[in-house]
């Protein structure tokens, strides 16, 4: 069977390479990260449900995979491709090589192109894409028609697939607080829960469709929502769900997909950015400190609320914030709400993969359910 992998791009650009993973064919959103590290955090985010990653940094697999770094109990990217893999992993927590994880869960990918040529290319706006390899491989026009059939993204509601179907408990590792968060699992990353617990937090994970009388049946103390993939313009269910949560004056805080669906239920806007922001080193600026941030990130959609003063909430929650502002390109990353307790922002606290600048943020929502705000 032949080696060779083609990437193609809707706007008919194919890339040459060598298959990565496991062979055949795969179609999605083609996405860059930045990250220098933290691959397997990546591939385990079920925010990158139906993406294709693009890792710009050149050498990927270093360090192989292990048991303890995933964040799901799947790879979530549709697709992977990365310049140069490793040829032989070196680490003492290594189990197996990413390209044996990859072809044990059919995660087509590519490797052997020229990932700075294709990020430029994406920077001037992500496209949908395929990975085909294998016996997948057919006359380049006709692959192209695949890809241009492929479903976009805007418009995509997509939580509920990556979603528990059942609650579970994650119970506190630290001095119990004696505080109860209930965490919507709109595509949850395994350490954002765990983070909690090592502050004393009880916390009950519950799925994506469980609905605000429910959630508030639990007595909590606070409501998280999690991160997630798709369009937050496409989860209206949610957000009706959130402002149950807002009326009754729950304690309340978002991240990522959260952060989205809390603009929507304030009554903002959402839009989809150019290439979005991915990676382990993004500089933020929280507003309330003046202290920059190095933060991770993983969104493709941004809030459009006002920057500058303060603004009222169109749906009826009082005054509202732009609380951290990304500093290369001025995206609202986060929203405070002054009438009511909640607030969110647009990147993971959580530091899996990346930076602890932003832990801070747990610390925060425990003073809000305290109402030490």
């Amino acid at each position: 069977m032949s080696d060779t992998a083609l990437l193609v791009l809707e706007n008919g650009q194919v890339f040459t390479g060598r298959a990565y993973g496991a062979r055949g064919a795969t179609l999605g959103e083609v996405v860059f990260n930045t990250g220098m590290t933290g691959y397997q955090e990546t591939l385990t985010d079920p925010s990158y449900h139906r993406q294709i990653v693009v890792m710009t940094a050149p050498h990927i697999g270093n360090t192989g995979v292990n048991d303890e770094d995933d964040e799901s109990t799947k790879i979530w990217v549709a697709g992977y491709v990365v310049r140069d893999p490793a040829r032989v992993p070196s680490n003492w927590r290594s189990t197996r090589s990413l390209d044996a994880m990859l072809e044990d869960q059919g995660i087509v990918g590519i490797s052997g192109i020229d990932t700075r040529q294709l990020t430029r290319i994406l920077r001037e706006g992500v496209m949908r894409g395929g990975i085909f390899s294998g016996d997948a491989l057919a006359p380049e026009a006709e692959l192209v028609e695949r890809v241009k059939a492929g479903e976009e993204m805007a418009g995509a509601h997509l939580a509920d697939a990556v979603s528990v179907t059942e609650p579970y408990v994650i119970e506190p590792t630290g001095a119990y607080a004696g505080l109860h968060v209930v965490a919507v699992d709109l595509g949850i990353k395994a350490m954002t829960p765990e983070r909690m617990a090592e502050r004393g937090l009880r916390v009950t994970v519950v799925p994506s469709t469980t609905t605000g009388e429910e959630i508030l049946a639990m007595n909590p103390d606070g409501v998280f929502f999690s991160n997630g993939p798709g369009d937050p313009a496409a989860a209206e269910r949610s957000v009706g769900e959130l402002r149950k949560v807002l009326d009754e004056k729950v304690p309340f805080f978002g991240i990522c997909f959260g952060n989205q669906l809390l603009g929507r239920a304030l009554g903002y806007g959402t839009y989809k950015l150019p290439f979005g922001h991915r990676g382990i080193n993004q500089p933020v600026m929280d507003r309330t400190t003046g202290k920059v941030e190095i933060t991770a990130h993983n969104h493709g959609f941004a809030v459009d609320a006002p920057r500058e003063g303060d603004s009222v909430s169109p749906a009826g929650y009082g005054r509202v914030k732009v609380s951290h502002v990304c500093l290369n390109d001025d995206v609202v990353e986060g929203l405070e709400c002054l009438d009511i307790p909640a607030f969110s922002v647009q990147y993971h606290p959580e530091a899996a993969a990346g930076p602890h600048d932003a832990s801070y943020l747990f610390d925060r929502f425990i003073d809000l359910m305290k109402g030490e705000r």
